[in-house]
Formats: C-alpha cells, sequence, structure tokens
C-alpha cells in the first residue's frame, strides 16, 4: 500500500490483478488499473504523480500516473525479474530498487501437493535500480 498525502489516496495492489486508488477519507474506489500476478509492493511518488506496483510472478512493475484525485493512467509496463517484488522508492531521487535473484527450475509437485517455491541460486542477488534519467 502507498498514499498520496496531498489528495488523499491509497494505492492498493489487489491479488486480482488491479492497483486500485482509494478515497483514504471514505473508502471508496476512485480508480483501477490492471497490474501483473503476485503484487508485492506499491510506491507513490509525490514529486512525479506516478504510482508503481511490483509483480514478482510476471516480473514487472507497473507504472501509472496519478492524473488527478479520479483519474489513474498506465504510462509504463516496466520488466524487471521474474520474483522480483520487493520495492522501494526514493523519492528524491525519483528512483526505485527492487531485489532479485536467478532461481532453479521448480521441480513438479507430488499429485496433490502445493506447488515449492524453486530455490535461490547461491551468490545470485541483486538489486535493480530504474530511474527516469533526463
Amino acid at each position: 500500500m502507498a498514499i498520496d498525502t496531498k489528495n488523499h489516496r491509497l494505492f492498493i495492489g489487489c491479488s486480482n490483478k488491479l492497483m486500485v486508488m482509494m478515497d483514504c477519507t471514505n473508502g471508496k474506489v476512485v480508480a483501477t488499473v490492471p497490474i501483473g500476478p503476485g503484487v508485492d509492493a506499491n510506491a507513490f511518488d509525490p514529486g512525479t504523480g506516478l504510482a508503481f506496483a511490483s509483480t514478482g510472478g510476471d516480473g514487472n512493475v507497473t507504472i501509472a500516473h496519478e492524473d488527478s484525485p479520479a483519474k489513474l493512467t498506465v504510462v509504463q509496463t516496466l520488466p524487471t525479474a521474474r520474483g522480483s517484488r520487493t520495492m522501494i522508492l526514493d523519492p528524491r531521487s525519483h528512483r526505485i530498487y527492487l531485489a532479485a535473484a536467478n532461481f532453479e527450475a521448480a521441480a513438479e509437485p507430488a499429485p496433490g501437493a502445493k506447488p515449492q517455491r524453486p530455490r535461490m541460486v547461491p551468490g545470485s542477488f541483486k538489486v535493480l535500480v530504474y530511474g527516469n534519467e533526463k
């Protein structure tokens, strides 16, 4: 979840593959945009009006612009790395940082068993840095 304190808007990443923009004074959903599967983090940059949703299921970050307190528009789907979903925003540099790693192939689950997460390849951890360089 992320917040725009000026316009009283919450940005919430939902498991139904939507980012919801909600009025935090009354709980009303004012806009939604599509995002990928496996959302983990949201961020809002008050300096640019951009809202971010990192989705590790497809390895993307959906970037949407708060055009007004009632309108949210997707401006980019940024490919990052599959499984990369933990994210933080630096509002001074307007950069986002995501944790990433390589993973072993997932083992086939036994019939009726829950699929297990693949194991991280040792030594493959990295931090991905993205920004709007002008």
